[in-house]
């Protein structure tokens, strides 16, 4: 198994939880990700610490608290890929947040270093900027959760749905310099879900010399770890792809650099 890729635990432990990428464990200084599948009634609690969380409700309904704020039933979608917006939490460092799930309840909770700037709030679906990207067989929606332009300390959430036969992260682009204002260094994480799940996406990552070039089959439910390179992503035909980002670096801002070679497959402006 290539080590980008990361296999969600068949069996939920006493949490809830299916899959954990830290810092530590991606090799790597800002991105943590975590998948919850709690039963109706299960709840969860954490401290944030020296992080701060964006807790996407990617199935589901649930009361979310913080030590400041409680949201009561909220949640809307019982599958991703019926393609509307989540609802969200963004909850600061030196917090606590507490779920509650009223039905089967799935959730991702992306992490990055915080310094406590923003308070607790809802991101309601009303509040995501939804978005066509691409045409022709490069067109793929995006719901942007937690933008550049939006009040985060390190972390840039978004989601995105590739239709079948159709490739996203395309061109294929990198972030992996601090160089602004050209380039800016983020790390990232891409966890998948595919419809019908037996299906699968397929993922390169590759640097310009090469001496990172993985092509990577990837399954519903896995995470691929992208610490530097450019990574583009295809969907096969008959199978939906959809793919939630986390990225965070030393500044927040996404500033990416596309691969020379493909960078003529720009849409043009109109």
């Amino acid at each position: 198994m290539c080590e980008l890729i990361v296999k969600p635990n068949q069996t939920p432990d006493q949490d809830g939880n299916t899959l954990r990428i830290t810092p530590e464990s991606a090799g790597w200084e800002y991105v943590g990700f975590e998948v919850f599948t709690l039963d109706a009634g299960q709840s969860l609690s954490r401290l944030t610490e020296e992080r701060e969380a964006c807790v996407v409700l990617l199935r589901g309904k649930a009361d979310v608290s913080t030590e400041k704020s409680e949201w009561k039933s909220i949640g809307r979608r019982m599958n991703v890929f019926e393609k509307i917006p989540p609802y969200s939490v963004y909850v600061p460092s030196e917090d606590k947040f507490t779920i509650t799930a009223l039905t089967d309840l799935q959730i991702a909770v992306c992490w990055a270093p915080g310094s406590g700037t923003h308070a607790a709030r809802l991101i309601e679906p009303g509040h995501i900027e939804v978005e066509n990207r691409g045409e022709g067989s490069t067109q793929r929606l995006v719901h942007n959760i937690l933008p550049e332009t939006a009040d985060a300390d390190s972390l840039l959430v978004v989601e995105v749905f590739t239709p079948a036969g159709h490739w996203s992260s395309f061109p294929p682009h990198k972030h992996d310099r601090d160089f602004l204002p050209e380039e800016s260094l983020l790390e990232e994480t891409y966890y998948y879900q595919v419809q019908p799940e037996q299906g699968f996406a397929v993922q390169r990552v590759y640097t310009d010399d090469r001496s990172l070039d993985e092509t990577l089959t990837v399954g519903n439910g896995e995470v691929v770890l992208v610490p530097k390179g450019y990574h583009p992503v295809s969907a096969p035909p008959g199978y939906d792809v959809y793919y939630l980002n986390v990225m965070a670096g030393p500044v927040r801002i996404w500033k990416f650099y596309n691969d020379p070679d493909h960078a003529w497959l720009m849409p043009k402006p109109r």
